[in-house]
């Protein structure tokens, strides 16, 4: 079964992204070394990082017409900020997966079901 797990944190809390190449790839290593355990475990199906929720617009319809904002849909104490698919044989193993996650440190992991509809 696939798993989507959607990363949260809040991103006024969320390690700063460094602007230096040295900086940014030392931010980035516990995450490709997620990213590359998912690979050789055969359970990675597809993955990004989002950019933060400032840069997000969001859709909705009043009286007909759609409307367009700047920002995300709701102020929460947490974004989005990313995700993974997964194909695991079992719950207990994509739970196993999403523990491991480096935004475990500083945010939360929200584990989905995908819905196979073909």
């Amino acid at each position: 079964m696939n798993y989507l797990f959607l990363l949260y944190s809040d991103e006024s809390e969320s390690p700063e992204t460094p602007t230096d190449d040295a900086g940014f790839a030392a931010m980035m290593e516990p995450w490709n070394v997620y990213t590359e355990a998912l690979t050789e475990a055969g359970v990675m199906r597809g993955g990004e990082a989002l950019h933060p929720t400032s840069a997000a617009t969001t859709l909705s319809r009043l009286d007909g017409e759609v409307v367009y904002t700047d920002g995300p849909f709701a102020e929460t104490r947490e974004q989005l900020g990313g995700y993974y698919i997964v194909e695991c044989d079992d719950l207990d193993a994509a739970l196993g997966w999403a523990a491991k996650c480096p935004v475990m440190g500083y945010g939360r992991v929200e584990v989905r079901p995908i819905m196979n509809l073909g």
